[in-house]
């Protein structure tokens, strides 16, 4: 989405909460959404609708896992590496993914499709390992899991329409969309 699309839909949260500081973090979310990333003009943008220094504006996106300050690919794959994930193995994860996308952590494919990052907490310590892809949640991951996940999100961006939803192993994970 163009930059001037990214602006009129934050300046219509904005407008609903009456450029109150409470508007940041809903706006962080949209112009994620919307825009993809947030960039140095969005931030800008926002601090100055806002009334807030830049650089607190910078400090929110920041402090969460959620917000991105640089493009990234269409599905955005988020390992949790917390210490219950760990412990049943989230560092395999890690590397079934970077090979099954020949990129390492905080990269993007050359195709743009997939971002891998490690993320310190999904709040699913029940089903780790966990993963997310965008709003998609993943529990107790195993290896061959992992790898029929990403072949299937693989499959939908080359040979497969998006109308039909991806089959999500663990659909009956509470909270999973």
């Amino acid at each position: 989405m163009s930059l001037k699309k990214c602006k009129e839909k934050l300046t219509q949260i904005l407008d609903e909460y009456g450029k109150e500081n409470e508007a940041l973090l809903p706006c962080l979310h949209a112009a994620c959404e919307k825009c993809g990333y947030l960039s140095e003009e969005t931030i800008s943008f926002l601090a100055e609708k806002l009334n807030l220094p830049r650089v607190e504006v910078y400090s929110v996106a920041t402090f969460y896992s959620m917000f991105n300050l640089k493009k990234t690919g269409k599905y955005i794959i988020r390992v949790c590496v917390s210490l219950p994930c760990y412990l049943k193995g989230s560092r395999k994860i890690l590397e079934i993914l970077k090979d099954e996308l020949n990129i390492e952590i905080n990269q993007t494919t050359q195709d743009k499709k997939f971002t891998l990052e490690a993320v310190s907490c999904l709040g699913l310590c029940e089903q780790a390992p966990a993963m997310m892809i965008n709003k998609e949640v993943y529990g107790n991951l195993t290896p061959k899991k992992v790898r029929q996940i990403v072949r299937q999100y693989k499959l939908s961006t080359t040979e497969r329409s998006l109308k039909a939803p991806l089959q999500n192993p663990n659909s009956k994970i509470e909270g999973a969309g």
